[in-house]
């Protein structure tokens, strides 16, 4: 599934779904062991030596970061005995600095990871160790406090090769809009795309300051691009991301029918959403530096556009006092076209965010056994939410109301993320509770044909790489408006066509075998 992307995501970001996901088991192939607190002593019995775990996630770190690390430390001073070096890489640079730290065989004990970064390729060059057998010894609560389904949808050829973070089995989305620029201007509430670009427009006339729109612009945003964010609502063809290229609609799947459709060779319906886009940046109505704003969500936050594309249904406490600060007359709400009628949308159960434990890690016992300990209610509301009584306070066993998001604010998808233990903000708009419901009940979607497919990207990876080298070039900016799509076609599928046609030679390839085999 395609996670929020603050994701990117919207950011995914960045994500803040809210609701917990039902009961779960560990996978009945896997034993456990009987008590997570149990992983303090070594074979002998004696008490475990200290190391320090580095851990690379991405995002920016939170000012009292240092004193949640410090309470986590003394915690597990008497139990596992870990330290923890947390290293935060910015969203823009995540592709790049995790592959790189990767290839480099610079020692790292837990390293974030997923489908539209680079997680396929990453476990296919062997970088990261399989996680059966340490979760069966040492990861009883990790295995638990997900479900059953989660598992067997995120297996990498029958293994576990990173641990699934999410909570729901498809993501929300949502444009945020300045509900108090769409009031001065006398708009009603918006209800369709075309009230949002018609809202755009008035921007335009009205509030010459204020960018109508931006979205994500950067290569390792490119799935909050303007265009990306209008595929996910589409419902007439169900265009989606394919196993080869997570976060690519050069390659895609429509209509659950089992086949990969390149866009140099069947543009459509992508190639409409590209031409809209085009034009909406030939009137200005995109935000001008699209493709240098490292935050793409900056722009807006600081009062200087209207509409920005979002990876959940809601903004958060988080992001709404952030905006708060910088526009303290501001308002905002969100507006989604997510049909939620049962069976409209499709799901292959995947997650979009992952934790893997580099091979390289001299560590890797300890890494499982932090992920375990990560995953005890206690501590997760730590990581999750900071210093109970200064940055949150429980509301009953799933809600939270937070104190000081200024201190320390939630990223506990790029890292803890279970479906049980996830807290729902008590301030949260409540109007979107419905939309989270559909999202986390297994039974509202229909079932892509692919669940449980991987991908085998080793016979392609030169063409990967050489696609992905070019990509860069054309796809964020063509998938934003700022580049013709047309004439931006050719010059792309010149130079990426017979690699991008290798790819999906192979990849249908193995789709018809798996389907052959179903």
């Amino acid at each position: 599934m395609r996670m929020k992307r603050w994701l990117t995501f919207s950011l995914v970001l960045l994500l803040s779904l809210s609701l917990a996901v039902g009961c779960s088991k560990a996978p009945n192939d896997t034993p456990a062991p009987e008590s997570s607190k149990g992983n303090q002593t070594d074979k002998e019995g004696t008490k475990l030596e200290p190391v320090t775990l580095k851990i690379m996630i991405p995002g920016d770190r939170p000012p009292d970061m240092d004193e949640v690390i410090a309470e986590a430390e003394q915690r597990m001073k008497d139990t596992i005995n870990v330290k923890l070096d947390i290293v935060f890489v910015p969203w823009a640079d995540l592709g790049q600095k995790t592959q790189v730290t990767l290839a480099s065989g610079e020692n790292i004990d837990l390293i974030f990871d997923a489908p539209w970064l680079h997680i396929n390729q990453m476990i296919a060059d062997g970088f990261y160790e399989p996680l059966d057998d340490l979760l069966a010894q040492y990861g009883k609560a990790v295995l638990e406090k997900r479900p059953q389904q989660m598992w067997d949808a995120n297996k990498y050829n029958g293994k576990i090769m990173a641990v699934p973070l999410g909570v729901v089995y498809m993501s929300g989305n949502s444009y945020v809009v300045r509900k108090d620029i769409r009031e001065k201007l006398g708009i009603p509430p918006i209800k369709t795309y075309e009230d949002l670009i018609n809202f755009a427009y008035k921007v335009k006339e009205k509030e010459p300051g204020i960018a109508p729109f931006t979205a994500g612009g950067t290569s390792g945003l490119q799935q909050s691009s303007i265009v990306a964010q209008r595929s996910l609502n589409d419902y007439d063809t169900h265009v989606r991301y394919t196993h080869a290229l997570g976060s690519s609609l050069t390659l895609y799947y429509k209509n659950n029918d089992g086949k990969v459709y390149n866009l140099f060779e069947d543009p459509e319906p992508v190639l409409s959403w590209l031409k809209d886009a085009r034009q909406l940046y030939n009137d200005g109505i995109v935000y001008k530096d699209i493709l240098t704003a490292k935050d793409f969500l900056q722009p807006f936050m600081s009062g200087k556009a209207a509409i920005v594309t979002k990876g959940s249904f809601g903004t958060g406490l988080t992001f709404d006092q952030q905006f708060k600060n910088n526009v303290p007359n501001g308002d905002l709400e969100t507006v989604t076209f997510f049909d939620k009628t049962k069976g409209a949308n499709m799901t292959n159960f995947k997650q979009w965010n992952f934790l893997a434990v580099p091979k390289v890690s001299k560590n890797k016992e300890r890494a499982v056994m932090f992920m375990n300990w990560a995953n005890e209610k206690e501590n997760y509301d730590l990581l999750s939410y900071g210093i109970q009584g200064k940055h949150w306070e429980p509301v009953g066993d799933s809600e939270v109301k937070l104190l000081d998001t200024k201190g320390y604010w939630g990223f506990g998808y790029v890292w803890v993320w279970n479906p049980i233990d996830e807290r729902s903000d008590v301030d949260r708009d409540k109007r979107n509770d419905e939309y989270e419901a559909v999202l986390r009940d297994a039974d509202s979607f229909t079932k892509d044909v692919l669940t449980g497919f991987e991908f085998d990207s080793s016979a392609v990876q030169n063409d990967l790489s050489q696609y992905n080298t070019v990509e860069a070039k054309y796809y964020p900016a063509m998938f934003n408006g700022v580049l013709d799509p047309e004439e931006t076609l050719k010059k792309f599928e010149a130079e990426a066509g017979p690699s991008l046609k290798r790819i999906q030679e192979e990849l249908q390839k193995q789709i018809d075998a798996f389907m052959a085999n179903k």
